[in-house]
C-alpha cells in the first residue's frame, strides 16, 4: 500500500474543521464532505433552499475532484447527509440527479441527521477511483 497523499485544493472552500479536502491512497480518492459555501471562506453565505444548496455542494465537490485531476465520472460512491430528510429528500434528489447521467450514477447512501456545520441543509462526500 502506498503512503496516503493529503490534498488541499486551491479554489475549494476552506475547511470548517481540521481536515484535508481529499486523501488519496492506491488510486482511491476520498473527498471530504463539502458544505454549500458560495465563496471560499468557511463563513461564506449559503444559497437559500435545498435545491440551490445541493447544486452548490456538487459544484464544491467538483472543484475538489478537478483539483486532483478527476471528475464526477470517476466517482464510485456518495454519501448524502440531510438536515430535514422527509422535507427535502425529493428536492435534493432532483438537484443531485442532474449531475450524473442516467445509468452512470455512483452507489449512494442518504441519511437524515440532527445537525450540519454552519447550519447547512445538506452535506455530501464522495469516493472516487483513478482510471
Amino acid at each position: 500500500m502506498s503512503m496516503p497523499l493529503f490534498h488541499m485544493i486551491d479554489g475549494a472552500p476552506d475547511p470548517v474543521a481540521p481536515f484535508s479536502h481529499a486523501v488519496e491512497a492506491d488510486g482511491w480518492v476520498f473527498v471530504t464532505g463539502q458544505m454549500p459555501f458560495e465563496g471560499l471562506a468557511n463563513d461564506s453565505a449559503y444559497p437559500e433552499g435545498i435545491e440551490a444548496q445541493t447544486h452548490q455542494v456538487m459544484k464544491n465537490l467538483s472543484t475538489v475532484l478537478e483539483g486532483v485531476g478527476l471528475g464526477l465520472e470517476n466517482v464510485v460512491q456518495v454519501r448524502v447527509f440531510l438536515l430535514k430528510f422527509d422535507e427535502h429528500y425529493a428536492q435534493m434528489n432532483a438537484a443531485y440527479a442532474s449531475w450524473f447521467p442516467p445509468g452512470k450514477r455512483p452507489a449512494r447512501t442518504c441519511v437524515g441527521v440532527t445537525g450540519l456545520a454552519r447550519g447547512a441543509l445538506v452535506e455530501i462526500d464522495m469516493v472516487a477511483r483513478r482510471p
